[in-house]
């Protein structure tokens, strides 16, 4: 019996070199529309599907293969019985089923594109092609990507493929149709469901095996959400640990938000100084001063593009990671003179897949997920309360808004003294708030004199207040809510200095 193989893709590269190589095997091409076209200008004996089903294409090309004659050949057992029906109805097996779907990621990755040209791109009988192939891997062999032509042709010359490998390419298959649909289902969920969806329905693909994850005992992977790109491009370094990643990705988000030169460094997601600048060496300076001791080892990324003058100013410290829009190529050649272990790193765009939950932050629980929207900015400046009687200079308040910005960055219970336009003392994930104020004071030292504070929440009782005050904290910006806020209020009042409420809080656990 001749071996026939069904082709329908919409990608056809590669497409005339791959048939010629199965004519070569010995297989008949049955092949539908453009597919068909493209086969036959090279050369290649190829049969329209329409003369294998009777039945011409129609609705402009929407039904092409859904028809017993081609899913009974693909669907068929190799048994007796499958056979001998495929048989008494003038059919035979299909051996190898190659198809690729519309670009439906492509398409919908533009944000103007019209419903109706998505919706065109929505592919019914391709999908319906791989599931049938996939299904059957008993038998039949499927092929859902340029990418596994060569691979195919070499399981086929060597020997009819075997049963392991038809397994592994039905895997591919279903999981390229889960994809697809998924792509679907998430783009069609924007329109319909305003704010969270009812259902989520996630793709990712592997990026990269790590070496392990927050410790070596714990295995660990880096997957990328499907058809988004890269979010950084590795410009120097070995490849970037679990915890590199982790650390990148929150280092990342504290700049970025700014718009004034601003350098954040950052230590186990919380940074340990942050700092804007009249340009970034100024920035750098005032973020290492807030607490060099725990800049050794640190991930530092930058809102603008690094320079030779940058890598210089980094002197003898040690640094995991450098993460910026961009370097210059004598910053990158002095960084791989002097600290080649660095990672280097430049941010790119973020442009998420159509597969990608947009504006989210997911979290793991033990039989399933946590899903938010992003803590965007909840507040204007112009909208805070001014509760005491003093009111912030407007230094003061400049140094209010920078210390909200950062302290929202900050693992809960978060504290955040900023003076002039750099952080000076962080107090983080303390179990109590009076206790991160003490961590934060002490830190700064006599730089607390003058420095504005910001609390993460509310005061539940006035100690942090105080403990702030007497070390020369001068104003303070916090979210107000408490049943105590009177009191907070009060013992404000009592010591002199200014406090305004936000109304909104930025808790991160």
């Amino acid at each position: 019996m001749k071996r026939r193989a069904l082709l329908s893709v919409y990608d056809k590269s590669g497409l005339a070199v791959f048939g010629a190589g199965l004519v070569n095997l010995g297989f008949e091409l049955v092949a539908s529309g453009g597919t068909a076209r493209l086969l036959a200008e090279a050369g290649l004996p190829v049969t329209p599907v329409e003369a294998l089903t009777g039945f011409a294409e129609i609705l402009g090309g929407r039904v092409k293969t859904l028809h017993p004659r081609v899913h009974g050949a693909i669907l068929a057992r190799g048994t007796d019985a499958h056979l001998a029906e495929l048989a008494q109805n003038d059919m035979a097996p299909i051996e190898l089923v190659v198809c690729n779907l519309y670009p439906f990621a492509q398409t919908v990755a533009d944000p103007n594109v019209a419903e109706l040209d998505a919706i065109e791109q929505i592919d019914i009988g391709g999908v319906a092609l791989l599931r049938a192939a996939a299904k059957n891997f008993e038998r039949v062999s499927v092929v859902c990507e340029p990418s596994q032509y060569d691979e195919v042709l070499r399981s086929l010359t060597a020997e009819q493929p075997s049963q392991d490998h038809r397994r592994d390419l039905a895997l591919r298959a279903f999981r390229h149709t889960a994809a697809y649909d998924s792509a679907i289902a998430m783009w069609l969920g924007r329109r319909v469901e305003p704010g969270l969806p009812q259902t989520i329905t996630l793709t990712a693909e592997l990026v990269q095996p790590l070496r392990y994850g927050e410790n070596p005992h714990q295995e660990a992977g880096w997957y990328r959400w499907q058809g988004a790109k890269p979010a950084f491009e590795l410009k120097q370094g070995k490849a970037l640990s679990y915890n590199n990643l982790v650390d990148v990705t929150a280092a990342w988000q504290m700049p970025r938000e700014v718009e004034a030169p601003c350098v954040a460094i950052v230590k186990h997601t919380n940074p340990c100084g942050m700092a804007i600048g009249a340009d970034v060496l100024d920035a750098l300076d005032r973020a290492l001063a807030c607490d060099p001791v725990s800049a050794f080892g640190s991930i530092i990324a930058c809102n603008r593009p690094l320079d030779l003058a940058f890598v210089q100013r980094l002197g003898k410290l040690f640094v995991e990671v450098l993460v910026a829009p961009g370097i210059t190529d004598e910053a990158l050649a002095l960084m791989a003179k002097t600290k080649r272990n660095c990672r280097v790193l430049v941010a790119n765009p973020l442009e998420l897949g159509p597969a990608a939950p947009a504006g989210v932050v997911l979290r793991s629980t033990q039989d399933g997920l946590l899903v938010q929207t992003e803590d965007a900015d909840s507040t204007a400046p112009e909208t805070w309360q001014l509760a005491t009687e003093a009111a912030p200079t407007t230094q003061q308040q400049a140094d209010m808004a920078f210390a909200w910005r950062v302290v929202k960055h900050v693992k809960s219970n978060a504290i955040v003294l900023v003076k002039d336009g750099a952080t000076v003392g962080i107090g983080a994930g303390q179990t109590s708030r009076v206790g991160s104020v003490q961590i934060a004071v002490a830190q700064a030292g006599d730089k607390a004199r003058g420095a504005a504070l910001a609390s993460d929440a509310f005061f539940p009782f006035e100690d942090g207040v105080e403990v702030a005050a007497a070390a020369g904290v001068t104003a303070f910006i916090q979210p107000g809510g408490s049943k105590r806020d009177p009191e907070v209020v009060a013992a404000a009042n009592r010591l002199g200095v200014s406090m305004r409420m936000t109304g909104a809080r930025h808790f991160k656990h």
